[in-house]
């Protein structure tokens, strides 16, 4: 028998992977609602709302400096979150996590 990591694994991983990766793993997760694939769907969604609300603030400023900044802080979210899915474990991604899974959290 299947854990519950186990059975999401695929729509977890698949959430990371841009933003359409996101919609496509919310409706693989749409039939079984499988909680741990619902929790890493949520964590991927904020990760990539986050990319691209803040890349508009950044675009604002001609810096190489905030540029990369905004790159690396999203890529340690986007490298967290990915490897705990691969890990199948519930990992809040860094900073925003927690917030992530309050605002989306009507996404079961």
């Amino acid at each position: 028998m299947q854990t519950e990591a186990e059975q999401g694994k695929a729509a977890a991983i698949v959430a990371y992977i841009t933003i359409i990766g996101t919609i496509f793993a919310y409706f693989m997760n749409n039939d079984n609602k499988n909680p741990f694939a619902s929790f890493h769907i949520r964590q991927a969604l904020g990760v990539h709302l986050t990319f691209y609300l803040l890349g508009v603030l950044v675009s604002a400023f001609d810096s190489w400096m905030i540029s990369s900044a905004f790159y690396i802080f999203i890529l340690i979210l986007w490298g967290f979150g990915l490897v705990a899915a691969i890990q199948g474990e519930r990992n809040l991604v860094p900073v925003l996590g927690e917030y992530f899974q309050k605002w989306f959290s009507t996404i079961n």
